[in-house]
């Protein structure tokens, strides 16, 4: 009986080596990769064409969704104000479900599958063919050069854009309750903007910033640790992908819930 709880014991440690592990990787790349903010040098060029990649690469799916985003709310809250007799309070509904969460998190995924699968697989190469264990052969620190200019362009970029699918949102949401539902362009967008308080503002423009993170620090983490050639390039870049998203999830949860407690 003593040696089969021991053995069971066993396997648990076994089973949750791993899963530590990881986690205890993931902080130390994403301190390393935070205290290189401070460390020279900073690899401006390679910032700036992550910011293309990242930011001006995603910005016609990001326009595309955020456009019909607003379209399909204003058509759904429409009818359910309808019945109430609030239509014309379609405005202030579109303004608040973009700004406070739709347009931060479906944003924020958006880039997660198209970039954090993209670095994922990018450093996966690198780390399969010994290309990172050669820049570290000749002195460059892979986290400084490869790490540290994503995160940098994820977190510049990923709060512009979010704040571009939320215009265009609005746009779209405009154009149904223009043509759709007759209302002026006065009784659409005044209340909508009445609506909007510093804490909503706050809190859409935060939580991008903070999926940015995690959305470059799990692509960068996967990719730096894949392992079993190509088949563990695409292995890795499915998992930061799920990972992110999963993240992006548990985190819209958790500073909602703080921002409802503030006000």
């Amino acid at each position: 009986m003593v040696a089969s709880d021991s053995s069971g014991g066993e396997r648990l440690l076994d089973f949750l080596k791993a899963p530590v592990a990881a986690i205890q990787d993931f902080f130390i790349l994403s301190g390393r990769a935070l205290k290189n903010l401070v460390r020279p040098p900073h690899y401006a060029d390679d910032i700036f064409i992550q910011m293309d990649v990242i930011g001006v690469g995603s910005l016609p799916i990001v326009i595309l969704v955020g456009f019909f985003t607003g379209v399909v709310i204003t058509m759904q809250m429409s009818r359910a104000l309808s019945t109430y007799g609030a239509v014309s309070q379609v405005g202030p509904v579109v303004m608040l479900t973009l700004v406070r969460e739709l347009g931060p998190v479906l944003t924020s995924i958006l880039v997660a599958g198209r970039n954090a699968s993209g670095i994922a697989s990018e450093l996966g190469s690198m780390k399969v063919t010994e290309q990172i264990d050669a820049m570290r052969a000749l002195g460059t620190d892979p986290i400084q050069k490869l790490v540290t200019p994503r995160m940098i362009a994820t977190c510049a970029t990923l709060p512009l854009l979010t704040i571009i699918a939320d215009t265009v949102g609005l746009f779209g949401g405009f154009i149904v309750a223009y043509f759709s539902l007759r209302l002026t362009p006065g009784q659409y967008w005044t209340p909508a903007y009445q609506i909007l308080a510093y804490n909503d503002v706050v809190q859409g423009l935060l939580k991008p910033f903070v999926f940015a993170f995690i959305v470059a620090l799990v692509g960068c983490f996967y990719g730096m640790r894949t392992t079993g050639g190509t088949q563990g390039v695409g292995r890795a870049t499915t998992q930061a992908v799920v990972a992110a998203v999963v993240w992006i999830f548990v985190l819209t949860t958790l500073i909602t819930r703080v921002f409802v407690n503030i006000s």
